[in-house]
């Protein structure tokens, strides 16, 4: 079981940027590949970044690529995601989710844990 608790999340005027974070608990944090993925309301839950365990590979959405960086700390069970250049159309609740330590993949249902999300919310 890991246990999954997003941070870093709230209001900021389109151009600004926030980090997010992601602190893990349960087992070892570099046996799984990490992902970030958001949802709008009355959309689907949509990609944002993924990682792999040991953080030498990173996927993005074409949407997300330039803006949006995902790393993580083994070291200190935690994964990020630094958004730049936020737009009103990036205000969603994210979350991030823990899945296959070496394939990074776009798919929620590739993501076995998940935590309760943060609400970014981008003012225009």
């Amino acid at each position: 079981q890991v246990q999954l608790v997003e941070s870093g999340g709230g209001l900021v005027q389109a151009g600004g940027s926030l980090r997010l974070s992601c602190a893990a608990s349960g087992r070892t944090f570099s046996n799984y590949g990490m992902g970030w993925f958001r949802q709008a309301p009355g959309k689907e839950r949509e990609f944002v970044a993924a990682i792999t365990g040991s953080g030498r590979s990173t996927l993005y959405p074409d949407s997300a690529k330039g803006r949006f960086t995902i790393s993580r700390e083994n070291a200190k069970n935690t994964v990020y995601l630094q958004m730049n250049g936020l737009k009103p159309e990036d205000t969603a609740v994210f979350y991030c989710a823990a899945g296959s330590s070496v394939v990074l993949s776009r798919t929620p249902g590739e993501y076995r844990y998940w935590g309760q999300g943060t609400q970014v919310t981008v003012s225009s």
